[in-house]
């Protein structure tokens, strides 16, 4: 009605029909603020897809980063060095059936090495696994190591015989593995798994077999129990041995 009035108005000041000036401008300035109310609710409705686009956009953006990055680090290598140790059997080959996880509960790789490698310790292991991921192979997996001690798996004695030794450098009792350790675990476990058809069962903690042990043989009072890698820890490394894509 309004918009009729302005432009009869409008036609009437055209054609002089006596209209003052001052009423057709407030008609103007009607028209005016009518025009822009719809305007603004165009921006409205324009606008806000405009954002809710955008909003999934960068969530799509983040989320792809996050993905990618997720696979490089799934997918980083690892440095491997060999580093023979001196302490193994000369007279039999490993049957091998099952793994065996540690943790070295020494402060500094270079420590752990000395103990695992010079024949006057006794004592050593096939892989040990630093905080920062590098893999130092000291035995091959078909060489008997001595890691494990007194110990029974599967109702089988003396562990050594028929198992891999893998040690973490730390002590899982103060601080938890690092990422970067599991990671590189799974790298090198899986393939040694697949090779020797070890099912996931026969991965477990030098205190497992240990307390096997110890229950078969209660008369073996000089036998002491093993505090090794700590359960939650073990866990964690058979949950990404589980959820690993790698063959």
């Amino acid at each position: 009605m309004i918009n009729n009035w302005i432009r009869n108005g409008l036609g009437c000041r055209q054609k002089n029909f006596g209209y003052s000036d001052e009423m057709i401008t407030f008609a103007n300035k009607i028209r005016i603020l009518s025009f822009r109310r719809r305007m603004k609710k165009r921006r409205s409705k324009t606008i806000l897809p405009l954002l809710a686009a955008l909003v999934i956009t960068l969530a799509l953006g983040v989320a792809f980063t996050q993905c990618e990055n997720d696979e490089q680090l799934t997918n980083r290598q690892y440095l491997e060095i060999e580093y023979p140790t001196q302490n193994y059997s000369r007279s039999m080959n490993n049957d091998v059936q099952g793994i065996i996880l540690h943790h070295t509960a020494l402060p500094t790789i270079e420590r752990s090495l000395e103990m695992l490698t010079l024949p006057k310790n006794i004592v050593s292991t096939h892989c040990v696994i630093d905080t920062d991921g590098t893999r130092y192979i000291l035995a091959e997996p078909t060489i008997v190591t001595f890691h494990a001690g007194k110990s029974i798996l599967n109702g089988r004695e003396k562990c050594n015989e028929f198992t891999i030794g893998v040690e973490f450098q730390g002590n899982t009792v103060e601080k938890p593995l690092t990422d970067d350790q599991i990671r590189s675990a799974v790298k090198y476990l899986k393939p040694v798994m697949s090779q020797y058809k070890i099912p996931i069962e026969n991965v477990v903690t030098h205190e497992f077999i240990r307390n096997n042990y110890l229950n078969a043989h209660p008369e073996d009072t000089r036998c002491k129990d093993k505090c090794d890698i700590t359960r939650p820890e073990y866990e964690r490394v058979i949950q990404a041995l589980k959820s690993s894509s790698d063959p």
